[in-house]
This record gives structure tokens, sequence and C-alpha cells, in this order.
């Protein structure tokens, strides 16, 4: 039948695209990213030595300065030199063991690192790392020195901000050792901004204001008086320096890594194993935006919009230990005697919820910020439907339900078109004899069978290719829940009803242990549960709405179809295969109303009772 075949083509398409990337592109990733991380962390334990880029944590690579080569240490620009704590330390240790300043927010905690005036300590507290209540809380930040935790993204990662001597200028300016004083006392909140000064001796007193908002922006002003007797040129710059490779998902759907936006050059993201080999890229813009994104989190920097900026990715070695880091140098600064200078940068450190980064991206105007997010090609479409979906979680409070209601209105905005497609293979099904006649009748000469079929098409108004329609236009959609269910944080740790506490994460039961029932763990290959079975089920019910193929091979490949998808899907985040049931479930009773209208005759009783002994099905045709 020829819609048969436009039904097994368009099902062999979605396999490829579902499969394909996942088993052929995706794993392979994650399988050496993960042999990556292994081998490093066996190397740092054979060196017998904690994980560290510099022997004094607290000297990144600063813009503008002489680029190291990897293996070796930048040099530290003049300052005041502060104690180092010792190596192997913890970070909570290494937090105690430095003079700071504590941050606080309804979202978020931490503290800013008076030795080199670094933000390098963030926790989100709105966030843990599993859902279990007592899970400790996301740690984004963590100073440099801390020990490398690649599995629970705790390593040291912070943002860094200063200035850059002028060509032929010697004054010094502060680094990532110089230990700064607050400006009174207290902690940093929406309502509170904390000041600290350092004074270089030598004339130029530098001030650094903190400001921070609600969320996740943190404004630095950087200002500099100059008292001495000449004038003094300066660089502002701003940096993110992350050391040690986190574990990323490794799924090419998703970017995790360097990322910015820099004017007519757009998005530009960049991958740690590729920055690895690239070493450096660099970009000259005006109203640019980078820094570095996890899946959920990230922490970027935003210059001035209206200062054209050299901005890098870079990589560096050291040891076994490898860094990446974004930064920027802003154009020279030059402070008359008795005058002063401030730049303000902003920094984002948080995670990527969805109204909080366009909010940022309106209030502030910063260029395509929305991008923060891996809304991917299908922007136009992936984005809209976590908007839909995000006002129906706002109503019910559930985005099980949200699910359910956006597949409802996806259904209905496809109706016609659904329509005409289940319309048109039910009046094939209705001319199937006449087909099987005039296949008998010019069986020795094809290309009159073929004028007369389509003579036979025209004269029913029949598409032969519409029974495709129906799959097809469900691919993308399909693709933009995936892509909405993978990436928002907004779907992180959401729960249904029941067992379904994640709905980013795959059905947690399994039929093999009879859904916890017995008492051992299922290895995760054979995690079938619930809600892939349902989906398995509602599946194999739309195909065995219409005859049995004639074809065995046919025949077997829709007997096998609901089985294949069960298993391949009960990988698949828990939200994707409600909807998709839910989606089948829709299909089967649109289907059916249509069958009944044209009067043709619904096969799925007449297969079941095949199937369990009732006596043959009826073949097609």
């Amino acid at each position: 039948m020829a819609d048969n075949r436009n039904y097994i083509l368009a099902i062999v398409l979605s396999i490829l695209v579902l499969v394909g990337w996942q088993y052929f592109v995706g794993m392979p990733q994650v399988e050496r990213q993960r042999e990556a991380q292994r081998q490093q962390q066996l190397q740092q334990q054979a060196a017998g030595q904690a994980p560290a880029v510099t022997p004094a944590p607290g000297a990144p690579p600063v813009p503008g300065q002489t680029t190291p080569t990897p293996g070796s240490v930048a040099p530290a620009a003049p300052g005041t030199a502060a104690p180092v704590p010792a190596q192997g330390l913890s970070r909570e240790a290494i937090l105690a063991a430095t003079p700071r300043v504590g941050v606080e927010t309804p979202r978020l905690k931490g503290s800013i690192n008076l030795v080199g005036g670094r933000v390098d300590d963030i926790v989100l507290t709105n966030y843990r790392e599993t859902i279990q209540r007592n899970s400790p809380n996301v740690v984004l930040f963590a100073p440099a020195g801390s020990p490398i935790d690649p599995v629970q993204h705790r390593h040291p990662f912070y943002a860094e901000f200063g200035y850059v001597p002028g060509a032929g200028q010697t004054a010094s300016v502060p680094n990532g050792q110089t230990v700064w004083t607050q400006q009174g006392s207290g902690t940093l909140t929406p309502s509170t901004p904390v000041t600290i000064t350092w004074d270089n001796g030598q004339g130029l007193t530098f001030r650094r204001t903190f400001e921070i908002d609600a969320n996740y922006m943190i404004t630095v002003k950087d200002g500099v008086a100059n008292a001495g007797a000449g004038p003094v040129t300066l660089h502002p710059f701003g940096l993110i320096s992350r050391h040690g490779l986190p574990q990323t998902s490794g799924y090419y759907i998703l970017h995790e890594g360097l990322i910015g936006v820099f004017a007519d050059k757009g998005l530009h993201e960049v991958g740690y194993s590729a920055i690895e080999t690239a070493r450096t890229q660099t970009f000259k813009s005006r109203g640019a935006w980078l820094g570095i994104t996890d899946k959920y989190w990230a922490a970027t920097l935003i210059p001035d919009p209206a200062v054209e900026t050299d901005s890098s990715f870079k990589f560096f070695q050291s040891g076994t230990t490898k860094s990446f880091q974004t930064d920027f140098l802003s154009p020279p600064v030059t402070i008359a005697p008795g005058a002063s200078s401030e730049t303000t940068t902003r920094l984002f450190a948080g995670a990527k919820e969805v109204s909080v980064v366009d909010g940022y991206s309106a209030a502030l105007n910063i260029d395509r910020f929305d991008r923060l997010i891996d809304w991917g090609w299908f922007y136009f479409i992936t984005k809209p439907l976590f908007v839909v979906m995000d006002w129906f979680f706002v109503q019910t409070g559930n985005f099980g339900i949200a699910i359910l209601l956006v597949t409802l209105l996806i259904k209905a905005l496809f109706f016609p078109l659904a329509n005409k497609s289940y319309a048109s293979i039910t009046m094939m099904k209705k001319v199937q004899p006449e087909m099987m006649a005039l296949r008998d009748r010019y069986a020795d000469d094809k290309m009159k069978q073929q004028q007369e079929l389509m003579a036979l098409y025209k004269r029913e108004k029949i598409n032969p290719l519409a029974g495709c329609w129906p799959i097809l236009i469900q691919i993308p959609v399909f693709f933009a829940l995936y892509k909405v269910l993978f990436i928002t944080i907004e779907m992180r740790h959401a729960p249904f009803f029941g067992w379904v506490q994640d709905l980013s994460s795959p059905d947690p039961t399994s039929i093999f242990n009879l859904f916890g029932l017995l008492p051992f763990a299922v290895p995760a290959f054979l995690l079938v549960g619930v809600w892939p079975i349902i989906m398995g089920i509602t599946m194999w019910i739309q195909m065995q709405m219409n005859p049995t193929p004639t074809d065995p091979i046919q025949a077997a490949f829709f007997r096998w179809m609901p089985i294949l998808f069960t298993f391949m899907l009960a990988s698949f985040p828990a939200g994707l295969v409600i909807y998709w049931a839910w989606n089948n479930l829709l299909s089967v009773l649109q289907q059916g109303l249509i069958m009944r209208k044209y009067g043709v005759k619904i096969e799925l009783w007449d297969n079941m009772r095949a199937m369990f002994g009732g006596g043959p099905a009826k073949p097609a045709g």
C-alpha cells in the first residue's frame, strides 16, 4: 500500500534523525570526554598534587600582558603580595583562609575575595544538585586552588577585573595577589553596595565598587584617581577563568563552553576541545558580551557597550590541569594629574532562567543576550514553544500538565492539515479494491499501471503523499520540545505526578524489576518505565487501526516498531515521552473519527483478535 510505504518512510526518517546523532555522534563525544576527565584525575592523583593552574593561585593570564605558553605561568603584575593558601585545601578551607566581603541576595550567597578583588565564591541558593531536599546547593564560583571536581562542577571558576599599564608605563597596578581594603563594613546586598580600595604608593588610588541586584547581575565600577605628578595611561580589563575541564552533557544539540556575541560577527560558540586546539581566538567589536556557559548556569562579562573592546577566548595548561578563559581589554584611558577615571562592567553569574535573561537583554539593551540559552537553529519554534508552555505552567502550576495542554494546542493548530492528511489516508483505504484490481490488470505494464493509478487518484481527489504529513509535521515540534526539556532550567527537577519527579530526566521506573517491587537495581539500558510503555501501547494501537500489510517485511516492521520506540524513548526525558504518548492518543481519536466519517472500517479490533488467537488478521487490500 502506498500509504503504508509513506508511513514507513516517515518513521524511518524519524528514527534516523532521532537515533543517528545520539548513538553515532552524542555517545562517542560523551565517552571521549569522560575518558579525558578520568585520565586527568588519574594523572593528578599519580602526581600527588592538588590540581591548580598556577603555583600561586591568583595569577591568571591578564589581557594585554605577554600570553604564557601552555604549561607556563603568567607573570604577575607588581602589587602587594598576599599569603597564598596551601595547596590541597578544600574550597571551604581556602574561603576561610582569605579576607572576604560577604554577598547575599534572595537568589545567591557567596563572597568577594579581598585578595585580588575577585568574585570567586557564588552559591545558587534556589538550586540543588539533585531532587533530594538535603542535596547541596549548586556551587557556581570557587576560588583558585580549589580541588577540581568535574562531576559536581566544583572547581576554580571566578571573575577578575582591573587595569593593564599602557605602552611605556611603569605604574604599579593591582593583580591577583593584591590585598584590597573594604571601605566601611557590611555585606554586598541588593540595597547595600560594597567599595574596596588599594593605594599603589605611587600616587594612584584604585577604587572598586560592587553592586548587585536581586537576581544574578553584578555591576563592577572600577575607578582610579591620579594624585601623582604626571599622566598615567591604563587599559581596563575583565576576565572569567575556569580551571579544569568540567563534565558536560556531551550532546550535539547543546553548547557548553565559551560563548559570546560580537556585533556583526554575531553569536560565537566554542567548545572546550575546540579552543584547546585553537589555543586563542580574538574578536574586536563594540557592544559585545562573552563568558563561559554550562547547561543551566553561566558566567558572562558585559563591557561598556559604547566602547570597542578586544575580546579573546583562550586555553592554557599547567602540568595536567587545563584552564579556559574569556576576557576583554578596553582602549587606553589617560588619567591626568589630579583627575580620575571610572569604567563600568557587568558580570552575570547565575542560572539561565528565561525570564531573567530576557529581562536583562531588554532592560540593559544587551545585544542578543537571550542567546545565552541555547535555543538552537530552530529558535523561531523552540523559544515560542517554551513561552506558551511557561504560560500554561503559570496557570496550572505543573509543567507536565502544561505539556499536555501545549500538545492539544499544537493539535488544534495543525487540525486542518492533519484532517486532510487523515482523510486522504482513509480514501486510499476506501479505493484499495480498485487499486488492487488495476495492479492485477496491468501487472505486465508498469507504465500503464501507474497512469491508471494516477487517474484514479485524480478522480477520487486523493493525494498519495498526504499520509506522511501527520508524522512529518510532528518532527520539528518533537525536536523543539526535546530542546526545551533538555536546555531550560525551568524544566530541571520539575515534577509531574506520582513517580515522575523530574520531567527533564528519564522515567525512573523499569518493567524489569516490576517497577520497584523487586529489590534490585536495573542497568540504565533496561530502564523501560511506565510512561515509555504507555507510549509504546498508544503507538501500537495507532498502527493496529490500519489493515495488516500484505508485504511480510512491512508487516514485521509494523509489529516491531512500537517495541523499538519504547526502548529508544525510554532514555529520553519523561516530559518528552508523556508528550509523545498523549499525542499518539489524540491521533488515534482523530483518525478514528475521520475513518467513521468516510465509512472506512477500523481494523483495530480485528487485528487484536488475530493477535490473541481469534483468527487471522484481514490483510490490506
